[in-house]
C-alpha cells in the first residue's frame, strides 16, 4: 500500500469538495434558502477536517519512512 498516494488522493478529494462548498456558500444568490447555506458551510468544515485528516497521515508516513531508514541504516 503507498501510504503518499492514497494521501494525496485524499486531498485532491478534498480540495474538489472544499471548491464545491466554497462556490455554493460564496455566491448566495444561487441558493435559494438558507438550509443550503448551512450545508455549505458544513461542507466547508468537512473538508478542512478532510485536509487535516490527509495531513497527519502523510505527517505519520514520513516519520515512519524515517524511522525505517534509521533502522536500515
Amino acid at each position: 500500500m503507498d501510504v503518499s498516494g492514497v494521501t494525496l488522493n485524499g486531498l485532491e478529494r478534498a480540495q474538489t469538495a472544499f471548491e464545491s462548498a466554497a462556490a455554493k456558500v460564496g455566491n448566495p444568490a444561487t441558493s435559494e434558502d438558507s438550509v443550503s447555506l448551512s450545508s455549505g458551510a458544513v461542507a466547508l468544515i468537512q473538508a478542512k477536517d478532510d485536509f487535516s485528516a490527509n495531513i497527519a497521515a502523510a505527517k505519520v508516513a514520513d516519520e515512519m519512512t524515517k524511522a525505517t531508514i534509521d533502522l536500515i541504516g
